[in-house]
């Protein structure tokens, strides 16, 4: 849900079925949960935040709710809020969240000791998503996954949870029970890089609002695209540079596309990019065929 954050999309899931998600943040968690879709729910982040814990676990009778917590910090902030299911988050290479492997059995036996149940442990490679050699990124991959089922034997519980879009296919010998990918279902220019079988499905789409004879100008921008990842692209064209509310670009042949010329743009990164935005709109080639509320993005 962290690169989709619409409920109108999670249905589709669930029809195809699917009824499993992970999420980022406990507004996705709560909206996920109130539209019906809370089979099972993991929150893959931490929060010591008492108001978002206390209104997640207020939706425990009819949705299955499951939040990382990686310190006594977040195990006692959860607790005291009424959460009832916990992952021990296993910092496997990547410097951010998760207790340190040898780490993760003794949380895990405080956790059980305030009467919490231990679903088992999770771990992201994030790091290695754009490792491009496929047999340098299987043997990293394998390398972080020792470090999650070591811990894995210490905490206990039923669940190895790993994994994202860029190394989804590299699991299968790993012991990893799930895979948390969410970026194939939209795809970004950055993901497309490694060739991997999932169509772009969105785009941002502008009007050329300036155009000269050797470039033009549409009115999408800093404010309506993720650019940790880069610039975006522009099939048949340069991207020159994006500032707050343009992107300069040119053709790769022949003149400049004339004023009022719509454009779709790819973006770098699909989670940022969707949640710069309060709607999608859902075409079949130019007709229009839907709108789906963002209706998770935000706190």
């Amino acid at each position: 849900m962290k690169a989709t954050k619409c409920t109108s999309l999670a249905k589709l899931h669930v029809l195809a079925g699917h009824h499993t998600f992970t999420c980022a943040t406990p507004r996705e968690v709560i909206g996920m949960a109130r539209a019906g879709f809370g089979t099972d729910l993991l929150l893959a982040n931490e929060t010591v935040d008492d108001l978002r814990l206390a209104a997640m676990a207020a939706e425990q009778d009819h949705a299955m709710i499951t939040v990382a917590i990686d310190s006594d910090a977040t195990l006692h902030a959860a607790h005291h809020a009424g959460i009832r299911n916990v992952m021990i988050d296993v910092n496997v290479g990547l410097p951010r969240c998760g207790v340190a492997p040898e780490h993760a059995g003794r949380l895990a036996d405080s956790a059980r000791n305030t009467g919490l149940h231990v679903r088992g442990v999770m771990g992201y490679e994030g790091h290695l998503m754009m490792v491009t050699t496929h047999s340098e990124k299987l043997e990293k991959v394998e390398a972080c996954m020792a470090l999650l089922r070591n811990a894995a034997n210490d905490v206990g519980g039923d669940i190895i949870s790993a994994g994202g879009t860029g190394t989804y296919n590299m699991h299968a010998n790993t012991g990893v029970t799930e895979i948390q990918a969410g970026s194939y279902s939209l795809m970004d220019t950055q993901y497309a890089q490694l060739g991997l079988p999932f169509a772009q499905a969105a785009f941002v789409v502008g009007t050329v609002i300036s155009s000269s004879a050797k470039w033009a100008v549409i009115d999408v921008g800093l404010k309506s695209l993720g650019m940790d990842h880069g610039n975006p692209s522009i099939d048949g064209h340069s991207v020159w540079f994006c500032s707050d509310e343009h992107t300069t670009f040119s053709p790769n042949d022949g003149t400049p596309p004339p004023v009022g010329t719509r454009i779709r743009v790819t973006p770098a990164h699909i989670d940022p990019t969707v949640a710069k935005h309060d709607e999608a709109w859902v075409v079949n080639g130019d007709d229009i065929v839907d709108r789906w509320a963002i209706d998770l993005r935000g706190w």
